[in-house]
C-alpha cells in the first residue's frame, strides 16, 4: 500500500520543518511537529527520520488512512500520537494531549491517493463506484444525499462556487429533473450524464472534473476546515515556528494565501513613521509567493503537477 503513495516534494518539505525544529532547539524546546493531514505518513515517516528529536501528532478524519499510517509509522511508536479528528479540531487536541505549542505543522491539502485510488470511495470519475466521497467513513453525509436532497439554487451554488464550472445552472436543473425518476447512485451515471451535456474542450480534463472537485469539497466542507484550522494552527507555533502549507487548486491556494498575507504584512497607513507593534507582521515568508514541483518530480509523481507549496515562520505572538 506504501508504494501507491508518493509524498509531494518531500524534501522540500522535510527542509522546511526543519527550520521549525531547529528554532525550538535553539530556544529549548522539545520540538513537536503536527502533520495534520496525515495520509498514509509518507510525509511522517521522513520527517521523524530526519528528526530524531521530534514528537510528531498525526491527525486525519480517513480511519483507513490512519491504520496504514500507524503500521508504517510503528518503529517511531515512542514518539507519534495518532489522532482521528479533523483539522479544525487542532486546538482541542493540543490540548488533550498537554501540549502548549508546536514547532512546525504541515497540512498537504486537497483528496488523497488513497481516496483516490479506492474505487468504493467513489473520488473519482473514471471509475464505477458509489457516489461516497466521505473522507471521514463515520460521518453521514455522501455526495449522492447531496444530489439528492439539495434544492437546484444551492446545487447551482455549490458547482459554481466549489468547482467553478460555467454551466453550473444548467448541471443543477439536470440533476434535480432526472433525479425524480431515478436517483443518482454511480460515480459513471454522474460522469456519463456531465459528459453529454458539457462542451468537450482541447483540455485533457474530463467535463466532469469541476463537478466532481464540488461535490468532494460540499461533502468534507473542505474550505471552512482550512480557514478555520489554518489561523488556529498559526496560533499554536512557538516563535521559530512554521507552516507549511501545500495546496492542489486555486481554492484551497487562495485561502492560505490570503491568511498568509494577512500576516506578513503590516495593516499600517504607508505614512506612518512608527508602526506599532500590534500593526507589525508576526508572521515572516520563508517561500516568497509559493513553489512548484520541478518538471521531473511532475513527471513521476502526476499529483505534483498541480501543487502549491506556500511556507511562513512565526517572528512574533498576534495581537488580538
Amino acid at each position: 500500500m506504501n508504494d501507491q503513495h508518493v509524498p509531494v516534494l518531500l524534501e522540500r518539505v522535510v527542509e522546511l520543518i526543519g527550520v521549525g525544529v531547529q528554532a525550538a532547539r535553539d530556544n529549548g524546546h522539545s520540538p513537536i511537529v503536527v502533520d495534520g493531514t496525515l495520509g498514509m505518513g509518507g510525509h511522517s515517516e521522513a520527517i521523524l527520520t530526519a528528526f530524531p528529536d521530534v514528537h510528531l501528532i498525526g491527525v486525519d478524519r480517513d480511519t483507513q488512512a490512519i491504520d496504514i499510517a500507524a503500521k508504517r509509522l510503528a518503529p517511531f511508536s515512542d514518539r507519534i500520537d495518532i489522532v482521528h479528528a479533523v483539522d479544525d479540531e487542532i486546538p482541542e487536541i493540543l490540548d488533550d494531549l498537554g501540549v502548549d505549542d508546536i514547532s512546525a505543522v504541515l497540512l498537504d491539502l486537497g483528496v488523497s491517493s488513497l481516496q483516490l485510488d479506492e474505487d468504493e470511495r467513489g473520488f473519482s470519475y473514471s471509475r464505477e463506484a458509489p457516489l461516497d466521497m466521505r473522507m471521514d467513513r463515520t460521518q453521514s453525509l455522501t455526495a449522492a444525499e447531496v444530489l439528492a436532497t439539495y434544492p437546484e439554487a444551492e446545487l447551482r451554488r455549490i458547482l459554481r462556487e466549489y468547482g467553478e464550472e460555467k454551466m453550473a445552472g444548467r448541471i443543477a436543473k439536470i440533476i434535480v429533473t432526472d433525479r425524480e425518476t431515478a436517483p443518482w447512485e454511480t460515480s459513471q451515471q454522474l460522469a456519463a450524464m456531465l459528459g453529454r451535456v458539457l462542451p468537450q474542450t482541447k483540455k485533457k480534463s474530463h467535463p466532469a472534473k469541476r463537478t466532481f472537485q464540488a461535490l468532494r469539497i460540499e461533502v468534507n466542507d473542505e474550505l471552512g476546515v482550512l480557514r478555520t484550522a489554518l489561523p488556529e494552527a498559526l496560533k499554536a507555533l512557538h516563535i521559530g515556528g512554521v507552516a507549511v502549507i501545500e495546496s492542489y487548486q486555486s481554492l484551497e491556494d487562495t485561502i492560505v494565501k490570503k491568511i498568509f498575507r494577512s500576516a506578513t504584512t503590516t495593516s499600517a497607513p504607508p505614512d506612518m513613521p512608527v508602526v506599532p507593534e500590534e500593526l507589525q507582521p508576526w508572521l515572516s515568508e520563508i517561500i516568497r509567493g509559493a513553489e512548484l514541483a520541478d518538471g521531473d518530480e511532475a513527471d513521476r509523481n502526476p499529483r505534483a503537477k498541480s501543487v502549491r507549496l506556500r511556507a511562513v515562520q512565526k517572528i512574533r505572538e498576534a495581537k488580538s
